[in-house]
């Protein structure tokens, strides 16, 4: 069959056919998406802390600095003496107890089901069944892909917490420092003497740190 063997078709046929116009590109939505959510969330977080310590401190710092700086001539001295006699002694217990009993119990675990409604060009579906729009036109209209999306879900949240810290400390830091400098100076003298005697004794006898958190929670959600 070639072209020539074609019927072109009347112009009474041609005005018989009828077109539906396509909706314009700009009004023409890739993806419509309406999400309606209520989360459903089952959380426990018991928590049980304990912090116990015992400590002995002591920085003793002994520093000295001399410097000359565009000097000519000049002397930076610099003497930092330090005698440190530290005696520290803990004769003691720090106990942490946090006994925790959590019974929790989220028991609801009943999740509502999504609703969605029908759109108003097409009739509601009965169970089981999936229906076509009768109106083949309305399927240009609006956006490409349409979701309405409506989910209900129940939260139970549960966070008990029980912490205990006891602590026995001592801390020294006896701190020695001189520092002598001639900056933009000729013939100059800078001179630092520090000098610290420090005797510190510490003493914790028969001393006990004792910190108790005693939480029992039942909760029911």
């Amino acid at each position: 069959m070639n072209a020539s063997d074609l019927t072109p078709l009347s112009m009474e046929e041609l005005a018989a056919e009828s077109a539906t116009a396509l909706p314009t590109k700009e009004v023409i939505s890739l993806l419509d998406l309406n999400v309606d959510l209520d989360l459903a969330l089952d959380l426990a977080a018991p928590i049980d802390l304990a912090v116990a310590a015992n400590a002995n401190i002591a920085a003793p710092i002994d520093a000295a600095v001399g410097a000359n700086l565009l000097s000519t001539g000049s002397t930076a001295a610099a003497l930092a003496d330090q005698g440190v006699l530290v005696d520290q002694t803990i004769s003691g217990d720090a106990i942490a107890t946090a006994p925790q009993d959590s019974v929790i119990d989220q028991s609801n675990d009943v999740v509502d089901p999504g609703t969605s409604e029908p759109t108003p060009t097409d009739p509601a579906p009965t169970d089981g069944e999936v229906t076509v729009p009768t109106d083949p036109t309305s399927m240009l209209d609006g956006d490409l892909l349409n979701v309405d999306v409506k989910v209900a879900l129940d939260a139970d949240l549960a966070a008990p917490v029980a912490g205990a810290v006891a602590a026995n400390a001592n801390v020294a830091a006896p701190i020695d420092a001189a520092v002598a400098a001639n900056v933009a100076s000729v013939d100059s003298s800078a001179t630092a003497i520090s000098q610290q005697d420090a005797i510190i004794t510490q003493h914790l006898d028969d001393v006990t740190a004792q910190a108790t958190a005693d939480q029992q929670a039942e909760i029911t959600q």
